[in-house]
Order: structure tokens, then C-alpha cells, then sequence
């Protein structure tokens, strides 16, 4: 299958498997170190998949020459990552869209109509915070920005200052039944400040599959967190040996158990779960609305380095004209 492109000499197609590589190189190409890694562990885990999971890899030919790559990368429950092809479209330009990179607007909009086609529930890509441009273009093709996300990272040394520190047990999240996991995270999740509208589009289970495809050793450093014997939250880590620390995936508190100092106490416990493990940094990501998180984490030393703006193609959204 073929799309219509800007230009007479181009056009977008379904990514052929003799050319498959050379795409995926230029994907790799197009983002940075960080991304790149975790570009890595997605191909390798469509190892052995069949042929119709890279349908949604799509390239742009010139000449008979590759010149663009878009992968819409499924994952489960009718969700998908979209990975962005390399474009010209410099982020901290004023330039208007009319001239943003022709082969860019082609792949989003085959990407875009393969997302509709074949009903995919949400498909998101990440934006640093300066992309503006580029972000203008998603959103011309009819994506909706979620969440503005801001990624912290500290020493696992510091400490968050306590007058006595709570008394907290931990324990394996694994030992939970799959119910009793899915009522904990759902009670977490109870008027939580982070990610409020990507919660409400997902199902408890959703978020759960989530986590676990974003650790390989899950739930090796998940944890349930008890307070005299009440199950009061949960501590989700991950050990990122190619980023030189460990991620916080989830540190939350049902409702109750808010307000009561006991966060201190825990993000104290995680940062000494990593420290004696040997890690030397605690990376976090916090969405930006999220002031009381933000201000705990700070207290703790852990600063800012990144801005990332969350957008997604949703299923059912009333879709825009598509971009000719």
C-alpha cells in the first residue's frame, strides 16, 4: 500500500522487509542517546513476532532511494508508540508549517490514517518542551497534547530532612494477587495529581501492562508499602543500567494516607533501596500540575534536566481534516 506524497518523485509506502534495517537505522538516527536505548529494546522485543506487527513501519522513497522512516509500534491493548522520522523542521524556528519538511507531513499523515484504520486505542510520542514547531505539526494531524512532563534526577545520598522518620515496611509487590494489585494501583491513582487525563483514557489494567512493559525486571523492586500493619501505597522502581541509575516509576499514597508526612519517609526509603544497590542517581519523571510532588522531590535535591510534552492520537476523538 502507497500513499500520495507533496512530490511527483516520492512516495510513501509500507515499509518493505528488505529494507526494514535501513529504515530502523534511520529512526535510530533521528533521536537522542536516551531514546535511542529504549528505540533498542523495542525492535528487539518484535523479535520473532510475524510480519504483520511491522505494518505500521512506513518509509518514504525517492527515487528508489529511502529517504524517511515513521514506525507506529504496537503494543498491548490496542496501544501504540509512534516513533518520529529525522525532519528539517528545526524546533526553535518561527517558520511557518506551510514549509515544514514535506516528507515529515507525508509520514505523519499515512501513520495517521494506518492508526485509524486499524483501531489503535492511543497512540503517543514524547516532544522536548522546545519542539514547538514540530509539536504544531502533531497537532495539525490531529494529536492532543496529554501531559507536560518534567524529568528530575538527584543523588541517591541526599536525604529529605525528617524530625523522626515513619516507620514503613515494604513489601513484594509480586505477592499480591493480580485483583489485589489492580485495587492498590486504582487506589493510588485516586485523585492523583500526575497524568490526570492519560489515567482517565486507560483502565487499571492498562496502566499495570504499562508499567510492566517499561521494566524488564519488573516487578523485581516493586513494592507494596505497610504503616503499622495498613497497606498504605506503593513504591515502584527500576534499575536503568544504560542510563547509570535508577527510574522511580511510581511512588503514591491512597487518599488517606496523604498529607501525613509519609511521602518524606518514603521517598527517603527509595533513595536508600538505590543507594545500597549501588546506584549513584534516582531519576523521576512528575507532570508539571503536580506542585506538592514537584516540591517534594526538590527538598530531596533532585533538579530538573528535561521538559517532555506527552501527545496522543486518540480513538473516538472528533478527527481533523487531513493535512494535503
Amino acid at each position: 500500500m502507497t500513499y500520495p506524497s507533496p512530490s511527483d518523485t516520492m512516495c510513501v509506502m509500507r515499509c518493505p522487509p528488505d529494507k526494514r534495517r535501513e529504515a530502523l537505522l534511520q529512526l535510530d538516527a533521528a533521536h537522542n542517546p536516551e531514546l535511542q536505548v529504549t528505540l533498542s529494546g523495542a525492535v528487539k522485543a518484535m523479535y520473532n513476532q510475524p510480519e504483520a506487527r511491522w505494518e505500521g513501519l512506513w518509509v518514504s522513497v525517492e527515487a528508489g532511494r529511502l529517504i524517511g522512516a515513521i514506525w507506529v509500534q504496537p503494543l498491548a491493548s490496542g496501544m501504540a508508540q509512534l516513533w518520529l522520522p529525522r525532519t528539517r523542521v528545526q524546533a526553535t524556528t518561527q517558520e511557518s508549517l506551510h514549509g515544514a519538511d514535506a516528507r515529515t507531513d507525508a509520514l505523519l499523515s499515512a501513520a495517521y490514517q494506518w492508526v485509524e484504520r486499524n483501531a489503535i486505542r492511543l497512540c503517543h510520542v514524547a516532544l522536548s518542551a522546545h519542539e514547538t514547531v514540530l509539536e504544531a505539526l502533531l497537532l495539525k494531524h490531529g494529536m492532543q497534547r496529554l501531559v507536560c512532563l518534567e524529568h528530575l534526577t538527584g543523588s541517591t545520598h541526599r536525604r529529605l530532612a525528617m524530625n523522626k522518620e515513619k516507620p514503613l515496611d515494604l513489601q513484594s509487590f509480586s505477592e499480591l494477587s493480580q485483583a489485589h494489585q489492580r485495587d492498590l494501583l486504582a487506589a493510588v491513582g485516586e485523585k492523583a495529581l500526575d497524568s490526570v487525563r492519560l489515567r482517565e483514557m486507560l483502565t487499571v489494567d492498562e496502566l499495570l501492562d504499562g508499567f510492566y512493559q517499561q521494566d524488564p525486571q519488573a516487578p523485581k523492586h516493586w513494592y507494596v508499602v505497610h504503616y503499622y500493619g495498613q497497606v498504605i501505597g506503593v513504591l515502584l522502581l527500576a534499575d536503568r543500567p544504560a542510563l547509570g541509575g535508577w527510574e522511580l516509576m511510581l511512588m503514591g499514597l491512597t487518599p488517606a494516607w496523604r498529607g501525613k508526612g509519609l511521602g518524606r519517609s518514603l521517598l527517603n526509603k527509595a533513595l536508600a533501596l538505590a543507594q545500597q544497590a549501588g546506584a549513584q542517581e534516582m531519576m523521576l519523571s512528575v507532570d508539571d500540575v503536580n506542585t506538592p510532588a514537584k516540591r517534594l522531590y526538590q527538598q530531596a535535591g533532585l533538579v530538573c534536566y528535561a521538559q517532555q510534552h506527552l501527545l496522543a492520537w486518540k480513538e473516538n476523538d472528533k478527527r481533523h481534516t487531513l493535512p494535503t
